[in-house]
């Protein structure tokens, strides 16, 4: 896997014009914080020796590198998730990519439901913890050290630095949020109302179904990570109607003018 990391890496970094500093991963609908990022380049996953291809709608399935407030930033505008099929190391794989690249912080974004029932939809939450309800996790299998260590911490998934950088820019832009737990469910179904009800005894505010397999090799590799969700729909047993990925798509899209100010300022100000 090393070697196919480096491959990646080599292929954009040949490419980019710029030496990434911040990595974004972007959710369902939450596409248009790329049109923020000046002077841009793309890179279609397809080019990229190794890397995986998006099959969600709402995912674009490129590479959008640029700077956003002076910053050189890298965008995965498309995420790669553990119910499509791939193997965990395929669904974090980007991440590894980004690390090599000399990537050190990275903004891990999603489209989630609510299970706190002080939230609503469009609703945007700081991530200060996960809960890790897929099954696996993408560390599973021989550790190569050249990545990270055997057993890596995970007393501070979210950099609480950024966590409080966050609320900070939040605050000065007169942008509403929460802050609450992020559950990772495998799916791809949208959970019953017996699940939300032992998620929500576990803790957690909020679920979905990535960010966690993420998070967890950004920290494995050393990196800084600051998670925000996107509440699209409260989950079932508390929400009357149906779910459809179309209404949750839509509902980001229309939150995403919030976040795109939001990480856009809060990318100025790391």
């Amino acid at each position: 896997m090393y070697d196919k990391v480096i491959a990646s890496k080599e292929y954009i970094e040949n490419i980019l014009n710029i030496k990434p500093r911040v990595g974004i991963i972007l959710g369902s609908g939450l596409g248009d914080l790329v049109h923020v990022i000046e002077d841009k380049q793309y890179i279609n996953y397809s080019e990229i020796p190794h890397f995986p291809q998006s099959t969600v709608k709402g995912h674009a399935g490129r590479l959008v590198a640029g700077r956003i407030k002076g910053v050189d930033v890298l965008c995965m505008e498309g995420r790669f998730h553990f119910y499509e099929g791939y193997t965990m190391k395929e669904v974090t794989y980007p991440v590894y990519v980004f690390k090599m690249l000399g990537i050190k912080n990275i903004i891990v974004t999603n489209a989630c439901g609510g299970i706190n029932t002080d939230f609503e939809p469009g609703t945007l939450m700081i991530i200060k913890d996960f809960i890790n309800l897929m099954g696996t996790n993408p560390l599973v299998g021989p550790n190569d050290e050249r990545f990270g260590p055997r057993f890596p911490d995970m007393s501070e998934p979210y950099n609480l630095k950024f966590i409080q950088l966050a609320k900070e820019v939040a605050d000065a832009h007169h942008i509403a949020y929460k802050e609450g737990v992020y559950a990772g469910f495998m799916g791809p179904y949208y959970e019953t109302a017996a699940e939300i009800v032992m998620i929500k005894r576990h803790g957690a505010d909020a679920v979905g179904m990535s960010t966690v397999p993420e998070t967890i090799v950004a920290n494995y590799l050393g990196m800084e990570v600051l998670g925000i969700s996107c509440i699209t729909n409260m989950a079932t047993g508390i929400q009357e109607m149906k779910h459809s990925h179309e209404r949750v798509v839509e509902m980001a899209k229309k939150a995403s003018v919030n976040l795109c100010t939001w990480v856009e300022n809060l990318i100025g100000a790391m």
